[in-house]
């Protein structure tokens, strides 16, 4: 092919240790291998700046920004222009200037923007360059359920951004060659709700990396008998700042936890994720209850596991952490929530529990039975063998993006 590509990210891309970037980055390398991509995102942090150097290694140019506008100033301008304040807080006119460079000095074919706060750096182009938004998720929807659950200022706040932020996505939608979403079900939810058909609006599902969360893959054990007690260990993996996240482990301590330990009085819950709130920390406080912050590397925990929970109430989209620990052939327990868009099974490659009572009765009884959970870990291992290569997820992403086949 003759052109190149400018892509868009929220956050830089490496190193693929959270759900965004773990998207964002394998994308990122699929489209590397067809053209020239140009590379413009964010650093949150002065960590992140630090992986600049890994996206040279992939981009053939680069724009990484410290995003430093505060919630104050995004949440003021964003009630002065009637925008929505996830898209206030992601602006900076450095970055729409390099856009605009970009555009004029590089023969680019094709824009890739990933996730909703991106698309208001993509000016009206060239009929001849091709625009393909990746919402990844419906996060309008998002938000407006926690609006609709809630009270108080926080309620309305809520409620404007869900309606507010609808309006952004359908309008870049239209604007969009092609909008995808990680599951079908985000991509169905999508098209109801705006009237765009299968082929304006598609799913382009995650995948797993099968050689890194593999068992037998070389990585360092957790020490289960360091100050951590000898009973069964129960793991939850996630971003400890994420909301839903953090209302699951919550929820899972205070109300699933205790009827588990009931039965099994050295059980154990070991938080495992970067940036744990206030909240979050205060739950170690809880008798079984473990918070470990950041870890160097997921995977041992995860083996560890005689059980891994997600028991997310509010979920969009597929979750990665899910697709790890079947990867890690862990039987799991997840809410229906946290399960929807994976294609897999209850029972036969995980077990789906809608409630406390429920995550407690079936996580007793994969403990009572090692025999099961073990069968179930290794069905939950052949089936992302099956269906989450990433080379198979992100097969057809090249010609969505330049235009090269049509969605049937």
């Amino acid at each position: 092919m003759t052109g190149e590509i400018l892509f868009l990210c929220h956050r830089i891309p490496f190193p693929p240790d959270r759900g965004d970037k773990i998207r964002s980055c394998h994308i990122l390398k699929r489209l590397a291998e067809v053209a020239p991509v140009h590379v413009g995102c964010f650093a949150d942090d002065d960590r992140d700046m630090g992986f600049a150097g890994e996206l040279a290694q992939v981009a053939a140019s680069q724009c990484v920004l410290m995003r430093d506008r505060s919630k104050i100033v995004a949440g003021l301008t964003g009630l002065a222009k009637h925008q929505s304040l996830l898209i206030s807080l992601f602006d900076h006119p450095g970055l729409h200037q390099w856009v605009a460079r970009t555009l004029a000095d590089r023969p680019i074919r094709a824009v890739f923007a990933y996730s909703a706060q991106m698309a208001h750096f993509v000016p009206i182009l060239p009929r001849d360059i091709r625009f393909m938004m990746d919402f990844v998720d419906f996060d309008s929807a998002k938000y407006a359920t926690y609006g609709a659950q809630g009270s108080g200022p926080m309620a309305w706040i809520n409620r404007r951004e869900g309606r507010l932020l609808f309006d952004f996505e359908r309008r870049i939608a239209d604007r969009a060659a092609v909008s995808s979403f990680v599951s079908e079900a985000e991509a169905q939810m999508f098209r109801a709700a705006t009237g765009l058909d299968a082929r304006r609006v598609v799913a382009i599902e995650n995948g797993v990396a099968l050689d890194y969360f593999d068992a037998a893959a070389d990585f360092a054990p957790v020490d289960a008998e360091l100050d951590l007690g000898q009973g069964p260990l129960l793991v939850f993996t996630g971003q400890m700042d994420y909301r839903p996240n953090v209302e699951a482990v919550e929820s899972f301590a205070r109300d699933t936890l205790p009827a588990i330990r009931a039965a099994h009085p050295e059980a154990r819950f070991a938080i495992v994720g970067r940036n744990p709130v206030k909240s979050v920390g205060a739950l170690a406080d809880l008798p079984g209850v473990i918070v470990t912050g950041g870890v160097p590397d997921v995977r041992g925990w995860l083996a560890a596991a005689d059980v891994v929970v997600a028991p997310l109430r509010i979920a969009r989209g597929i979750q990665n952490k899910v697709l790890e620990a079947m990867a890690m052939a862990r039987p799991v327990v997840a809410s229906s929530q946290a399960a929807e868009g994976i294609d897999a099974s209850h029972d036969a490659h995980l077990l789906v529990a809608n409630d406390p009572a429920q995550e407690a009765e079936k996580i007793i009884a994969l403990l009572a039975d090692p025999t099961r959970a073990a069968a179930l870990g290794r069905a939950a291992r052949a089936r992302m063998e099956q269906r989450y290569r990433w080379s198979a997820t992100l097969d057809r992403l090249p010609d969505l993006l330049l235009g090269e086949a049509l969605v049937a």
